[in-house]
C-alpha cells in the first residue's frame, strides 16, 4: 500500500512539473524586489528571464501548455514562460492584441513582445495598428514593436511616438522618448 501512495505522489502533470521547477530555482531577492516594487502578481517565484528561456527552449512550442501557463494569471513566471512557447508564424492580430490587453504589466508586454511577437511576419503592422488605439497598453506595445523597425521606418516611427509624447500618457511616454532619443542617435 505505502508503495501505491509514493507512486502516486510522485505523478505530476507537466503543468505542476514545472511549477515545482519555478519553486526549486526561486530566487527570493529577486521576488522580494519585485514585490517592492509594485509587481501585481500574486505569486513571484524571482526566476529570471534566461532561466525562463532554459525552461522554453525545453519544452519547445507548444500550444496547448502556454494557454494553461498563460492564463495562470497570479503567478510572474507562468505568464513569462506562456509567449515563449507560442508559434509567431501562427500567431493572430486578435490573439496577440488580447494577449497585451490582458497583461497585468509592462514587464508582460516586454516579453510578451520580445519573445513572441516581434517574430510574427506581421508585427511591424501591428505595431502601426495599435499605435493608434485608444488603450495604452496596445500603444506601449505599439511602441516596444517599432522599435525593432526603426532602422527601416525611422521617419513614419519617429512621427508616432512624437505624437505618443504629446499625449504624456505615464505608460507610453518613456519609451516613446527612448525611440525618439534612438533615432536621433542613428542620424
Amino acid at each position: 500500500m505505502l508503495s501505491i501512495f509514493v507512486v502516486a505522489m510522485t505523478e505530476f502533470n507537466e503543468f505542476q512539473q514545472i511549477k515545482r521547477r519555478f519553486f526549486a530555482m526561486r530566487n527570493g531577492i529577486i521576488a522580494d524586489a519585485l514585490r517592492r516594487g509594485g509587481s501585481p502578481f500574486k505569486i513571484i517565484f524571482g526566476l529570471n528571464l534566461p532561466q525562463i528561456k532554459d525552461i522554453a527552449a525545453e519544452l519547445g512550442v507548444r500550444p496547448d501548455l502556454a494557454k494553461w501557463l498563460w492564463d495562470n494569471s497570479s503567478t510572474r513566471e507562468s505568464m513569462l514562460l506562456a509567449p515563449m512557447l507560442l508559434d509567431a508564424a501562427s500567431l493572430t492580430s486578435d490573439d496577440a492584441s488580447l494577449m497585451v490587453t490582458q497583461s497585468p504589466s509592462t514587464e508582460i508586454i516586454d516579453s510578451l513582445c520580445h519573445s513572441l511577437i516581434r517574430h510574427s511576419p506581421h508585427a511591424y503592422l501591428w505595431g502601426m495598428k495599435w499605435a493608434a488605439n485608444d488603450s495604452p497598453l496596445l500603444r506601449y506595445a505599439a511602441m516596444r514593436l517599432l522599435w525593432h523597425h526603426i532602422a527601416a521606418h525611422a521617419t513614419e516611427i519617429r512621427s508616432i511616438a512624437e505624437s505618443e509624447m504629446l499625449k504624456n500618457d505615464n505608460l507610453t511616454a518613456g519609451i516613446a522618448r527612448q525611440i525618439v532619443e534612438e533615432i536621433d542617435f542613428l542620424q
